[in-house]
C-alpha cells in the first residue's frame, strides 16, 4: 500500500541555506518511519532532482540525521536569493513538491 509522506513527517520545510543554496528539512513523526526512509534511501538526489526538475550536480548533499529523526537536502538555488526575478527570497515556499512524496510501507 503506498503512502504519503505527509502521515509519517511532522515538519516539512524549505529556507535559506546561503544567498546561493537551498535547504529542505524532512521531520518524521516517529523514529520507525526515520529508519524506514533511511534504510530505503527513500530520499535520495535522484528524487529530488526530477522532484524540482534540476540537475543531480545542483544537489549538494542528502543528509539522515538521527538525533533529530530528519533528512536534511541541500541544494544550488536556481536564482541566488534577492536576485532580478527571483520570487522566494527566504526559501521558505519551495517545499511543495516534497509534500507529493510516495512510499510503500
Amino acid at each position: 500500500m503506498k503512502r504519503k509522506i505527509v502521515s509519517v513527517a511532522k515538519v516539512i520545510r524549505s529556507k535559506n541555506s546561503g544567498p546561493f543554496e537551498l535547504t529542505l528539512d524532512i521531520m518524521f513523526k516517529s523514529d520507525e518511519y526515520f529508519e524506514l526512509f533511511k534504510k530505503r534511501k527513500i530520499i535520495n538526489k535522484n528524487l529530488i532532482s526530477s522532484l524540482y526538475k534540476t540537475r543531480m550536480e545542483d544537489i549538494l548533499d542528502v543528509i539522515y540525521f538521527e538525533p533529530s529523526n530528519a533528512v536534511k537536502v541541500t541544494m544550488k538555488r536556481w536564482i541566488p536569493s534577492g536576485a532580478p526575478g527571483e520570487s522566494d527570497i527566504y526559501g521558505s515556499q519551495q517545499h511543495a513538491p516534497l509534500l507529493g512524496i510516495e512510499f510503500e510501507e
